[in-house]
């Protein structure tokens, strides 16, 4: 499988392809972007990270949180945008599970308390499913902050936008794309046989 275009704009920066994936959330979907290229040219994303951080400004938030690894980078630079703080949600990966959202993703005990009662947002490179952005969400919860916003560079499709709805929480994007997104119950490449990719599980 080689480059699939995927859309202008920042996303001339990532690699994507066709297929059939197993994704981190747990959910099956026919698209797969390598993220781990975005920041290569980090002059070259920089602007992109500046008109979110305006989409983020009015919110007033103190502290930004990027999810590792590629989320996070992201973050640092809008929190740079904006002049407020930055921490960071490390991955934690549960043994394989059928479940959904089975990986965690933690604040590190030494910044739990620079969040608590701060006004935050979680910025994340890509959200689909929001695997990262959930488990960020609710750490930062239990470590007291006060979640206002959620920002991304690309939406895809609209799970994270029920899961915003559902928290009363505001959700700022540069770019939406639809995106095919299943349970594994319900994949219809599942159901012609096609081989399956797990991904995000390094």
């Amino acid at each position: 499988m080689g480059r699939t275009p995927v859309g202008e704009d920042f996303l001339s920066f990532v690699e994507g392809r066709r297929g059939h994936f197993r994704l981190e959330s747990g959910h099956h979907g026919d698209l797969w972007l390598e993220l781990e290229t975005l920041c290569l040219d980090s002059r070259g994303i920089q602007p992109f990270a500046s008109r979110l951080a305006a989409k983020l400004a009015p919110h007033k938030v103190d502290v930004i949180c990027g999810p590792l690894v590629e989320g996070a980078y992201i973050a640092l630079l809008v929190s740079i945008e904006l002049g407020c703080d930055f921490v960071y949600a490390e991955r934690f990966a549960s043994p394989p599970s059928e479940r959904l959202f089975p990986v965690e993703y933690r604040i590190p005990r030494a910044l739990r308390t620079a969040v608590r009662g701060k006004r935050t947002a979680i910025v994340n490179d890509v959200i689909s499913a929001g695997s990262a952005v959930r488990g960020a969400f609710s750490d930062l919860e239990s470590s007291g902050a006060d979640v206002v916003a959620i920002g991304a560079l690309l939406v895809l499709g609209n799970s994270i936008a029920e899961f915003v709805a559902e928290h009363h929480i505001v959700l700022e994007r540069l770019e939406q794309m639809p995106y095919n997104l299943w349970a594994p119950a319900e994949c219809p490449l599942c159901a012609r046989g096609k081989p399956l990719e797990v991904m995000g599980t390094s």
